[in-house]
């Protein structure tokens, strides 16, 4: 049937997310994305449940991120919200399979792009609840499917994202063997936008300046994964989709990557200048990406770049609370103010303000799935194996060979560089525990022994009773040249940022009948201290402090680092930082030297991050 994984996520409420992981999920929950059923109109009065707002991908996007999050809670209240629109899906289908809120007059009109995302949607459902409908609601909807794209070919978004279906149709073929599933996906192939020929003759060396499907930055962030999700339904090919997703990614980094680890797009992609940004979708969506292709192959890579996304973009585009997001973040980020910004290649004045729908709502919808992805994805489960994929606060209750097995991870990581694995048992158990070690440290042990960052530990063994394994990480602070040359400060999976103080302002008001007013309201960031700073040192003193209630708050920030700068001369240009083709290669200054704090990326409002280096201070 299909090809071997290298581990499954586990399912239901096997996986419990502890300690600072847990908290920053509840903030989420009691934040924007777990409240939008109570207060925005795409998602409370959607088509979906019969209402008269949109009726395509919004509510599919805020369920995917938010039925993982109420089952990683076990909030019994947001798993009947979930299942209320659920419900209300399956019982609109149509006799003839059609599963979309519209009228069949319009069928050939619907973009199909939402029928593809509402199966991926079914399928988490059924992951978390087993629930008996799922599997014939999406077999009649494939058939309809199948024969409407005869007399209507996929177009504009379903053209592009087509991949998506193949998650739920890759699960039926595997649990049917039905050959006309096999047939469907190559048909929905042949149909789409082909990846790889993009790669092959790759056209986006430069910013683009016009809108278009094949250089919109969600769009490849999700075609990432495109080729294994279609190849892992052809096992007889000799290839696993994984080589494409790296040379595809390769190429986007060549010519449009960020400090971060991602790619700009602002829409489309908007090369390597730190003042350009990326949508917000783009993260969330390379992040399932990476987190599908570790799980599929078994290389670490892929959680290395997971986890530089979740530490650094994903919390930088939201407020500490949750309660506002933006559509753009830039990595040198001066202004967050709706001011003319003609750097953005297609965007609005808007989109770096963070607030309830800057510039567009699907950011508003989708983003919810980055957190509850990322702790669902804590542990795998394979063949008689239990995969520690990442080292994040969590617990694991598994069953293995008629044996209980509890796993937990205790840790702050990556705002402390320790962590103990605790294996439980409650009749001896023959296992293979799989602990992955962060290919971002320079050196680690585990149980006292050396260990190589960016490879997976294999403890094949008799568990019995309660083991205690003690994992080290060791990480010196590093200056990553960057294009221009400028330098962007890293250590272990934390980039780091000089955070600027800014004068906050709040915007309430109403825009085509939706309310934007406390705590949903808009809010503008405008820069009170310089921030035109370079690097004057490369000695660099690494500080932790206690977590906060809110992870992310750039006023207690959980790890700083303290470092010697010094002002520089350094312009404003169309809203923010100018950036030239190619900054010197060091800077003289005649300003003193400061000691500045530099905080993680994913802490900060207003920023610089990547920055050039000054000749060094006298007596440094």
């Amino acid at each position: 049937m299909l090809r071997s994984s290298f581990g499954k996520v586990p399912a239901g409420n096997q996986i419990k997310p502890l300690g600072w992981l847990r908290r920053q999920l509840q903030i989420q929950a009691d934040g924007q994305a777990g409240q939008l059923d109570k207060f925005w109109p795409d998602v409370k009065d959607s088509a979906w449940l019969g209402g008269h707002a949109e009726g395509w991908e919004r509510v599919p996007y805020w369920l995917d991120g938010f039925i993982d999050l109420a089952w990683l809670l076990d909030d019994d209240d947001m798993k009947a919200r979930a299942k209320r629109y659920i419900d209300a899906i399956l019982e609109r289908q149509e006799p003839d399979g059609w599963i979309c809120p519209c009228s069949k007059e319009h069928r050939g009109d619907y973009d199909l792009w939402a029928v593809a995302l509402l199966s991926k949607v079914l399928y988490v459902w059924q992951h978390r609840t087993n629930d008996q409908r799922v599997k014939p609601a999406l077999i009649k909807a494939f058939k309809n499917f199948a024969e409407h794209i005869k007399e209507h070919p996929l177009v504009k978004w379903g053209k592009f994202r087509w991949y998506e279906s193949l998650i739920a149709l890759a699960w039926l073929y595997e649990e049917t063997g039905e050959a006309w599933l096999l047939n469907l996906a190559d048909e929905i192939r042949k149909q789409s936008f082909h990846y790889p020929e993009l790669l092959k003759n790759w056209p986006y060396f430069n910013k683009e300046s016009h809108w278009t499907y094949e250089a919109h930055v969600v769009n490849l962030a999700m075609a990432i994964h495109s080729e294994m999700l279609y190849q892992k339904m052809h096992p007889e090919n000799s290839q696993d989709g994984s080589e494409f997703a790296e040379d595809f990614l390769a190429k986007l980094m060549q010519y449009h990557s960020m400090a971060t680890g991602h790619f700009t797009g602002d829409e489309c992609l908007a090369g390597d200048s730190p003042s350009q940004g990326t949508e917000f979708c783009s993260v969330v969506e390379a992040m399932f990406s990476y987190e599908l292709l570790f799980a599929q192959t078994g290389n670490t890579i892929w959680a290395d770049r997971l986890e530089k996304l979740a530490f650094n973009a994903l919390p930088a585009t939201c407020t500490a609370d949750m309660w506002a997001h933006q559509y753009n973040q830039q990595t040198n980020q001066i202004g967050c103010l709706a001011e003319p910004k003609q750097i953005w290649t297609t965007n609005s004045v808007e989109s770096n303000r963070f607030g309830l729908e800057p510039n567009y709502g699907c950011c508003t919808a989708n983003h919810g799935q980055g957190w509850p992805k990322l702790a669902a994805n804590t542990f795998l489960l394979g063949d008689k194996a239990i995969i520690v994929a990442l080292l994040l606060p969590a617990q694991l209750d598994a069953n293995i060979d008629g044996a209980g097995v509890k796993c937990t991870i205790q840790t702050n990581y990556p705002f402390e560089d320790t962590a103990k694995i605790i294996v439980e048992t409650d009749k001896p158990a023959d296992f293979v525990l799989k602990l992955r070690i962060p290919g971002s440290f320079d050196s680690a042990e585990v149980e006292g022994r050396p260990a190589t960052p960016g490879t997976i530990e294999c403890m094949a063994r008799t568990w019995s009773g309660t083991t205690v394994i003690d994992v080290r990480l060791s990480a010196k602070p590093k200056l990553v040249l960057r294009p221009r040359n400028l330098m962007a400060l890293h250590r272990g999976p934390l980039l780091f940022s000089l955070p600027i103080k800014a004068k906050k302002t709040m915007h309430e008001y109403e825009r085509n009948g939706v309310q934007r007013k406390f705590p949903y309201c808009d809010y503008e960031f405008a820069p009170v201290e310089p921030w035109n700073y370079a690097f004057a040192s490369d000695d660099f003193k690494v500080s932790f402090n206690p977590i906060s209630d809110y992870p992310f708050d750039e006023t207690k920030p959980p790890v700083v680092i303290a470092a010697t700068m010094k002002q520089i001369p350094w312009e404003v240009q169309e809203g923010t930082v100018a950036v030239a083709e190619s900054m010197p290669r060091q800077f003289d200054s005649d300003k003193p030297c400061e000691q500045k704090i530099l905080i993680p990326y994913g802490s900060t409002i207003l920023r610089m991050t990547e920055m050039p280096l000054c000749k060094p201070c006298e007596n440094s």
